[in-house]
């Protein structure tokens, strides 16, 4: 079911550390933006440094997905991704509790018009972006323009779920928990929007693997599965962060001829279009997530050696 904002906040005692770390996290949403860029880019210095495992997966990641690249160029990208994250971590929280007037400046958004003729005969459309560390701030940025719905992986802690979600309810259509797939066909029978990422290596679901960065990548065939129970339309959102603050939004064309009869080609399609926007914001990509750790059968898992 969508999320009910009316809903009470759980307060038993063994919420309360979870709601010391909301608070601590709603007084950051609120510092100045220059501010939570800077201490951002400290933050993401110091997560470079202590989270280890992560650092190595990042590190192993960008081996792979840009052999081009020296080890040099390599390492700097590895230090502009932990920038990111640490910035992200105050993207997350402003966009949740704080005000995004600031970041609405000079934001540039292009392709509404792709958006608007995708649901011209009462289609739904599947917003498709990757997991960017710009990915919640962007989408509430599109959310002043057209009415966004969202899937979402619930939070095992009450306190940070209901928080989480009483935030987002100030400006998504909906929020679905990525079980309640009846419910996103349901609102996109009704010509919904649905910002959806299907980029991450699935725990369950049909999937299949398909290129990304020249690896296979375990993939979900949902958006596929999606577009045929509801006909509604795929459109890529591509968004990034400028080096000045600023922010750009990018919605594509419906892609033609999707869904097609063949699962496999439409998510890969789908991950191709992914790997494009990944392309564009390098340091702004999920390097962290551990994407090839499953391989078809024959294929080592790149992580295997690593410490968990």
């Amino acid at each position: 079911m969508p999320f009910d904002a009316t809903d009470r906040p759980p307060l038993a005692p063994r919420t309360w550390p979870s709601w010391v770390g909301i608070g601590l996290l709603v007084a950051l949403a609120r510092l100045p933006w220059s501010w939570q860029q800077a201490l951002g880019r400290r933050l993401g210095g110091l997560l470079r440094r202590r989270l280890h495992a992560r650092r190595e997966i990042a590190a192993r990641n960008l081996a792979l997905c840009f052999p081009e690249r020296d080890p040099a160029a390599q390492r700097a990208l590895l230090d502009a991704h932990f920038a990111a994250l640490g910035i992200g971590v105050f993207e997350f929280a402003r966009a949740w509790w704080g005000s995004i007037a600031p970041l609405r400046r000079g934001l540039t958004i292009e392709g509404l018009e792709h958006l608007q003729a995708a649901r011209a005969d009462g289609r739904g459309v599947i917003v498709v972006s990757g997991h960017f560390t710009t990915l919640e701030v962007c989408g509430r940025l599109l959310c002043d323009h057209v009415p966004l719905a969202g899937m979402y992986r619930p939070y095992p802690q009450p306190a940070m779920e209901w928080a989480v979600l009483h935030g987002r309810a100030r400006y998504a259509a909906a929020m679905f928990p990525k079980q309640d797939v009846r419910g996103v066909v349901r609102h996109l029978k009704r010509g919904g929007l649905l910002w959806y990422a299907p980029d991450q290596d699935p725990s369950r679901g049909d999937s299949v693997y398909v290129p990304f960065f020249g690896q296979p990548a375990h993939s979900l065939t949902s958006t596929h599965q999606l577009a045929r129970l509801s006909g509604a339309a795929v459109v890529l959102f591509e968004h990034a962060r400028r080096d000045d603050g600023s922010y750009r939004l990018r919605l594509s064309p419906a892609l033609e001829g999707f869904p097609s009869a063949d699962a496999a080609v439409d998510t890969a399609r789908v991950m191709a279009g992914i790997e494009t926007m990944a392309r564009a914001a390098p340091a702004q990509y999920l390097w962290i997530h551990r994407r090839f750790k499953r391989q078809p059968e024959g294929r080592p898992n790149p992580y295997a050696r690593m410490p968990r």
